[in-house]
């Protein structure tokens, strides 16, 4: 497997390849944490989401890959569980391809993965269920209780099983940032005490596979978890995980990403106030800010929806020449938010979609018009 992991040595080298797109403020550098590695990170990443798991796609999701890590994408996001496993192998071959040509050196990239739902192994098996307990049930990886909904988990052995998996399909000795992926879908059918004892026995488990040089950062990515009111039933807040992460990791905890959805479609992250530091009220953004978590939002496109047809008055803000171009430049834009994770399956998406990362990002007076203008259309 790859040695090493993203540094702040490496990262910069790799932003100072590309002089264009650092003066374009394309590279963030978003944890300013004492003690904390300085990662310079792509405001555009690759997600691997989407796609059959089948042999023509992989070639081509390796192929996007390697274009991206060539033309200045040096965030990777991806899940065990994305495409059955072999989207993480993709990223991995990729990653692996580009190294051997001498285009990039692993200290200059950040692998994100995720893991919380049961995952089948490449194609899926005629007995799913079978499958599902043989692998993990009858071998005692997963105790059935500790199950939400018969396919989430987060239970420590379960997660220490998955990071080793997602180690071997990319290749790495070390993944940047692992997430738990969605961990809300618990909140459905356990009560918030048996959930933040689950979360503080999980983070307890990554803790120690940094320690071990397995993970450098964790996290959790959700869908809804932060982009709900306080009362909803799968709310989480931000403040109360940081300090789970703080009980079993101290000071120098190593919690310092989160994921959530943002676009011109989902905006609460930043305009919705649903966290609180002390008594004061703010949105995800401040607060992670505030907390030295980087975020990075996910569906930037919302799935193609806002490749097409947005209003006149977004193309006369944000000034991209076409829908795409627009819903990237107005989630790049976004203050605190770190890197905009889009799907790109293909070489030609890679290409198309880095191009507002050739101009700075809208300026935030200009920026906050739309805003108001699109929340209140």
């Amino acid at each position: 497997m790859l040695p090493g992991f993203a540094t702040s040595q490496g990262t910069a080298r790799y932003v100072n390849r590309f002089p264009d797109l650092r003066e374009a403020q394309h590279f963030r550098q978003p944890l300013h944490v004492p003690g904390v590695e300085q990662l310079r990170l792509s405001s555009i990443g690759l997600g691997t989401y989407l796609g059959e798991a089948d042999d023509a796609t992989d070639h081509s999701y390796i192929e996007a890959i390697a274009t991206a890590l060539r033309r200045g994408i040096n965030v990777l996001d991806t899940a065990i569980n994305y495409r059955n496993q072999q989207s993480e192998r993709n990223v991995g071959a990729a990653l692996q391809q580009s190294i051997n040509s001498g285009e990039v050196d692993r200290d200059e990239i950040v692998v994100c993965t995720k893991a919380g739902y049961l995952s089948f192994d490449g194609n899926v098996p005629a007995d799913p269920r079978a499958y599902f307990v043989s692998e993990y049930i009858d071998s005692g990886i997963i105790d059935p209780r500790q199950l939400a909904g018969g396919m989430h988990c987060m239970a420590p052995a379960y997660l220490k099983n998955q990071i080793e998996r997602s180690r071997s399909n990319l290749g790495l000795e070390t993944i940047d940032v692992f997430y738990i992926h969605n961990p809300e879908t618990q909140l459905a059918g356990i009560s918030r005490e048996v959930f933040h004892q689950r979360l503080k026995e999980a983070f307890g488990v990554l803790e120690d596979q940094v320690k071990s040089g397995n993970i450098r950062f964790y996290g959790v990515a959700t869908w809804s978890a932060f982009r709900v009111p306080e009362n909803a039933p799968d709310y989480i807040s931000l403040t109360y995980i940081e300090q789970l992460a703080r009980s079993v990791g101290g000071a120098d905890h190593h919690l310092r990403f989160i994921q959530l959805p943002f676009s011109l479609a989902t905006p609460e992250a930043y305009g919705l106030n649903n966290q609180r530091i002390g008594e004061e009220k703010r949105s995800v953004l401040s607060t992670a800010g505030s907390l030295g978590i980087a975020v990075a939002g996910s569906a930037t496109l919302s799935q193609a929806r806002l490749t097409r047809d947005l209003p006149n008055f977004v193309s006369g803000i944000l000034g991209m020449k076409n829908s795409a171009g627009n819903a990237i430049q107005f989630a790049r834009s976004t203050a605190g938010l770190t890197t905009s994770l889009i799907g790109m399956g293909r070489k030609e998406h890679v290409i198309a979609n880095l191009e507002p990362a050739r101009f700075p990002p809208t300026p935030a007076e200009e920026w906050n018009k739309l805003f108001m203008e699109q929340v209140g259309s």
